[in-house]
């Protein structure tokens, strides 16, 4: 039973307990529910990958994070987060999606993610590529008005077209800009890079407003002092945070189908995801994880302790 160990929330059990290999493969071994009713915190996947524009996969991601899920625990021992006994959370499965449509796959993840949000929670996504941003960007500026963002990721994803099409993985934040879905005011990417096919490839976020950090600006270095201007930026209002696993170095994380070189550390995606501790954080994501790219199941347990520390940087997580 997960309601043990002195929380009145639902707990991941223990392997102390429960052996690791055992029981349905919901993320963290949380109970998993049909819908986000009564819940402070839900996990959700999303497994889409028909926007993607190199290697597919990522549709299989969110069932690898979530298997990969069972070596993460209750405590943050490092912040001393404790979000079981803080927050209602459980898994509440997939989206379904359609694979043949990508349009209609937008509409249905944003009409599950209006019943979410409606219900109060937040969402932390297990993704699928990119594109689904855009429809979960959708419901989310339905309740809360344009979001800020926090966004880490080794391509910026606002680009126009690609084979005549406007909506793909490359895509969703210049369609969110188009809605007014983002408060371009307080938007961060973070981590950018690789070759372009425009001499100038971050003028459209910087003509939106976006501060851009490219990797080369993060390299070597602690990215506290960033994430301390970025509190500042971001305020009090809704922020949202996406984050890409192509955003590291592939050495890290091999599992993702558009990777770059010369990405960020682990270390530096936990000073980010950290230093957003204290920001109305109304939703998450942790996007692009294709595990056939990773035999050793590495990529998708780093995706699956991302996701842990956003759920720690929570509103209403208490510390121990």
């Amino acid at each position: 039973a997960p309601r043990r160990w002195g929380s009145q929330f639902n707990v991941p059990p223990s392997a102390q307990f429960v052996a690791r290999p055992v029981g349905v493969c919901s993320m963290m071994k949380l109970p998993v529910q049909a819908s986000a009713e009564g819940l402070d915190a839900a996990f959700v996947g999303v497994p889409l990958d028909t926007g993607t524009s190199n290697r597919p996969g990522a549709r299989f991601g969110p069932r690898q994070i979530r298997a990969e899920s069972v070596m993460v625990r209750r405590y943050n021992a490092s912040t001393g987060a404790a979000p079981f006994d803080s927050l209602q959370v459980a898994d509440i499965g997939d989206v379904n999606v359609n694979l043949y449509n990508l349009p209609d796959s937008c509409r249905l993840i944003r009409e599950s993610y209006q019943k979410i949000v409606a219900s109060g929670c937040v969402p932390l996504t297990l993704g699928g590529d990119h594109t689904i941003t855009y429809p979960i960007l959708q419901a989310m500026a339905e309740k809360h008005g344009p979001v800020g963002l926090v966004h880490v990721d080794a391509h910026t994803d606002t680009g126009d077209r690609a084979l005549g099409e406007k909506i793909y993985h490359g895509t969703p934040f210049r369609r969110c800009v188009e809605e007014r879905l983002l408060d371009c005011s307080r938007v961060v990417q973070i981590g950018i890079r690789g070759s372009s096919y425009d001499p100038d490839p971050y003028k459209y976020c910087r003509d939106q407003g976006f501060r851009v950090f490219p990797a080369e600006e993060c390299w070597s270095k602690s990215l506290v002092p960033l994430m301390g201007e970025v509190r500042k930026q971001m305020g009090d209002k809704p922020v949202y945070i996406s984050f890409d696993i192509d955003g590291l170095d592939p050495a890290y994380a091999p599992g993702t189908g558009t990777p770059e070189i010369a990405g960020l550390t682990p270390a530096q995606a936990l000073e980010i995801i950290r230093g957003c501790k204290g920001l109305n954080v109304v939703g998450c994501d942790l996007v692009e994880v294709a595990p056939m790219y990773d035999i050793s199941g590495n990529t998708a347990l780093l995706g699956a302790n991302l996701l842990f520390e956003m759920l720690c940087v929570l509103p209403g997580v208490k510390t121990m």
